[in-house]
């Protein structure tokens, strides 16, 4: 019930009663409203497609570009450096300017990119059209977040959340997949060139049927904010990565990557304190009195734990089945798809049984299955069969997809509106530190336990440890509680 609203919303402005007959009428949606949700879940279906095609190409680009391997990892480095400055902006630009024009600027971005690197003659150039579409990226999921909020009734939230998982789960999925099969076939420019037309397709829908929600405020821009989020994000982000991705040696992590990391602590925190003085005046760059409802502080550490068992995972489990089983990238890819394709597909019936049951129920079996599969992952060896490994993606998948759906619906409902576009865009920043420091702390534990004792005792270290930082996510989910909002506008 729209009018049940929770007592776990703590600290924040409790919404206004609303009347049966004010809630009832907006349970169906309008077709307006449907047409602008199902365009921006095609553009955000695209974009994160795009992020996770490239990492079985990395490979092929050393050879054709003549580079080492630091040197290509910036293609993915530069891209999480990019995501990780921007996705803190957004809560201001969706404040500040149209929805169409956000939706205009993050796909003009994006497209623009994509098609720089189609054409890019080298690793510079290819380098800067991953950092353009990077910024039209890290605007499109909080663009669909804060659109969801403002549009959709409180009880049908957790259906239409089901069905951005298929974005944010079958496109990653989906990304080594296509990139295999494109490698086997056709030069890495493909890649590039099989995106675009999707990508330009979904411009056009937004430029013919995108209307504008809500209303723009005349915001001020806090220029100081913006130059820490550099540092802040972008240091936690690049000293993550570069401990994650073994450049530290078996010496241990390089000094660049510690300094790194040391000023993006710092930064964060003086990021933090300005953003806490801003909000006397109403002008801070990203509003962390998000955090003043119990429930989005729960959801929001219930994902940054999935994302950092969900990202090791993405790792790892490539590594184990390259590396000790030898399978080709292609083999790889189809082996994991079967998992992203349950986790996705199944986000809209997660999504409804949500609005019937409430959180609690999905999240503590969705957390008791990830803790499992994980640990049964630790137990791997050279001759397990990798139908059983599949089999055990496919469990972790549906564990996380449990997960998923009710943390960020039951995260995001409590917030007024007002709050909407800070809310989203806190969500996906953390889970962008998340998914960097997941990685770095299981790569480099698999890298120190596979230089002293071999590959295999160095995959059972990582994802035992994996397991246990889940066990986190099992007592978060205890404490998760139906969560219900102001009726939104339109």
């Amino acid at each position: 019930m729209a009018t049940e609203v929770s007592s776990n919303a703590h600290g924040g402005p409790a919404p206004a009663p609303v009347s049966p007959p004010a809630v009832s009428p907006p349970v169906k949606m309008s077709r307006e409203s449907v047409t602008i949700i199902v365009t921006l879940l095609v553009a955000t279906f695209v974009v994160i497609l795009n992020e996770t095609i490239m990492n079985v190409a990395l490979q092929r680009l050393m050879v054709d570009l003549r580079i080492d391997a630091p040197t290509v990892q910036w293609l993915s480095t530069g891209f999480m450096l990019t995501m990780a400055v921007v996705i803190p902006t957004t809560g201001f630009i969706l404040q500040r300017l149209s929805t169409r024009a956000v939706f205009m600027l993050a796909m003009g971005l994006f497209s623009g990119g994509t098609l720089l690197a189609a054409v890019a003659p080298g690793f510079e150039v290819l380098l800067l059209a991953r950092i353009v579409q990077a910024g039209g990226t890290a605007i499109m999921l909080p663009l669909l977040m804060t659109t969801i909020l403002t549009l959709v009734p409180v009880e049908r939230r957790g259906a239409v959340m089901g069905n951005v998982s298929i974005a944010i789960s079958v496109a990653p999925a989906m990304g080594p997949t296509v990139s295999g099969l494109i490698l086997e076939h056709f030069s890495w420019r493909f890649m590039f060139v099989f995106v675009l037309p999707i990508a330009l397709a979904a411009f056009a829908l937004g430029a013919k049927y995108l209307v504008n929600i809500g209303e723009t405020e005349k915001t001020r821009l806090d220029a100081l904010s913006v130059v820490l989020t550099v540092p802040a994000f972008g240091g936690l982000v690049y000293g993550l990565s570069q401990i994650g991705g073994g450049q530290g040696g078996p010496g241990g992590p390089s000094a660049p990557a510690v300094v790194a990391l040391a000023v993006g602590v710092v930064a964060l925190l003086t990021f933090v304190l300005r953003q806490l003085k801003l909000q006397k005046s109403d002008a801070p760059l990203l509003d962390l009195r998000a955090f003043n409802f119990r429930m989005f502080t729960v959801s929001v550490l219930l994902l940054v734990v999935a994302m950092i068992a969900l990202f090791g995972a993405v790792i790892l489990l490539p590594l184990y089945l390259q590396q000790i089983r030898g399978l080709k990238s292609l083999e790889t890819g189809l082996a994991l798809l079967p998992g992203g394709l349950a986790m996705g597909l199944l986000g809209p019936f997660i999504g409804r049984v949500f609005d019937k049951v409430g959180p609690l129920p999905l999240t503590v079996t969705g957390s008791a299955m990830m803790v499992v599969s994980l640990w049964q992952f630790s137990m791997l060896d050279a001759d397990t069969p990798v139908a059983w490994i599949v089999a055990l993606h496919v469990a972790l998948s549906l564990g996380l997809a449990l997960l998923f759906t009710p943390a960020f619906t039951t995260g995001l409902n409590p917030l007024p509106p007002h709050l909407y576009s800070h809310g989203s865009a806190t969500m996906s920043t953390l889970q962008q530190v998340a998914g960097a420091a997941g990685t770095a702390l299981l790569v480099s534990i698999y890298a120190a336990v596979s230089a002293g004792t071999g590959i295999v005792a160095g995959m059972h270290a990582a994802f035992l440890t994996a397991a246990v930082i889940a066990l986190a996510a099992v007592v978060l989910s205890a404490m998760m509680r139906k969560t219900a909002g102001a009726a939104p506008g339109h």
